[in-house]
């Protein structure tokens, strides 16, 4: 832990960019996400991109690898849908914890080897943990607001689960990402600290909810600053927002949030927002200069990229922030 604690002051940390993006470019077949262990599995897997750490892990092993040599300091596990609650849409409820497990492994294996090579750049493995495919603060059905999918018990087994998979696995940090209800990240942050109890350890923790449009709220309907307020009882590593929004638009509301606290703060936007086709088409060279504007106004500690870039964008972004001091809270929250 005091590595990394150590490694966000000295500089701004590099986060990695999107693994769908770059898995989308094998262009995997229903075979290939089976492979031979699922061969015979009675229901369609192609699309389960956290199971091709059990059946494609050299894919998985050289995305991670494109990161770091692009200049990441950190990647995140191949494990956004790692929960039992995730899972079931494809009936693979009792793989999550090999899912996961392997996924840390994989990718800790990597930053193990660029950090052999390069002692003076450590690498680091942030678990990630998705919001799920459920809310639990809002119902999914129209003509009965009272219903809910899921519970916060639900959630929080599930992705107690999926925390002890991942710190078995060997991460160093673990990122509660894609935050759109804040009531679900609660669950996840309750987990993890039940688990730091009875293992009696620590682990680092970064949160990163999700702005969904102009309005300027979470999907459930909260402001920058009750977000905020509503994750501030744990001490965390980190607080910040990715997804759903390019670099341009996430500015405003990152603002707000560096003006806010004291934790530090981290970004990884899209690569602009999606075409009629559902591709991004901001270049590197284009999110760069949205992200020196970041940087001229001291905004974030930890940067990187969601859907749509490439280790093309990081490298651009890591190229550009070796020239800045990480950003120094004046927020008293």
């Amino acid at each position: 832990m005091s590595s990394i604690q150590e490694a966000i002051k000295k500089n701004i940390l590099i986060l990695d960019g999107a693994m769908g993006t770059m898995l989308q470019r094998y262009n995997f077949s229903e075979e290939d996400f089976r492979g031979e262990r699922f061969k015979d599995f009675p229901h369609s897997l192609k699309g389960n991109n956290d199971l091709l750490s059990l059946t494609q892990p050299q894919a998985i092993k050289a995305v991670h690898a494109a990161y770091f040599v692009a200049g990441a300091d950190i990647v995140e596990t191949n494990t956004f849908s790692g929960t039992t609650i995730g899972m079931a849409d494809y009936y693979l409820e009792e793989y999550v914890y090999e899912l996961n497990y392997e996924s840390a492994k994989i990718a800790r294996e990597v930053a193990d080897e660029f950090t052999a090579k390069n002692p003076d750049k450590p690498r680091f493995v942030a678990g990630s943990i998705g919001p799920t495919n459920r809310t639990a603060s809002m119902s999914p059905d129209v003509n009965d607001p009272g219903y809910r999918a899921v519970t916060f018990d639900d959630l929080r087994i599930a992705y107690k689960q999926q925390v002890e998979a991942l710190m078995d696995g060997g991460c160093d940090l673990l990122l509660v990402e894609t935050i759109f209800d804040t009531l679900n990240a609660k669950a996840a942050l309750f987990a993890i600290e039940e688990v730091k109890d009875e293992r009696n350890i620590d682990i680092p923790i970064m949160v990163s909810g999700t702005i969904t449009d102009a309005s300027g709220r979470t999907l459930s309907g909260q402001t920058v600053e009750a977000f905020l307020v509503s994750v501030s009882h744990i001490p965390l590593l980190s607080v910040g927002f990715n997804c759903a929004l390019g670099a341009d638009l996430l500015k405003p509301y990152l603002q707000t949030l560096s003006q806010n606290t004291s934790f530090n703060v981290s970004a990884h936007p899209n690569a602009g927002l999606p075409n009629a086709f559902g591709e991004y088409d901001e270049t590197p060279e284009q999110m760069q200069a949205f992200i020196k504007e970041y940087l001229d106004d001291n905004l974030v500690n930890i940067i990187g990229g969601c859907c749509g870039t490439t280790p093309e964008h990081i490298k651009l972004i890591a190229d550009i922030a070796k020239d800045y001091k990480p950003r120094v809270s004046t927020a008293t929250m």
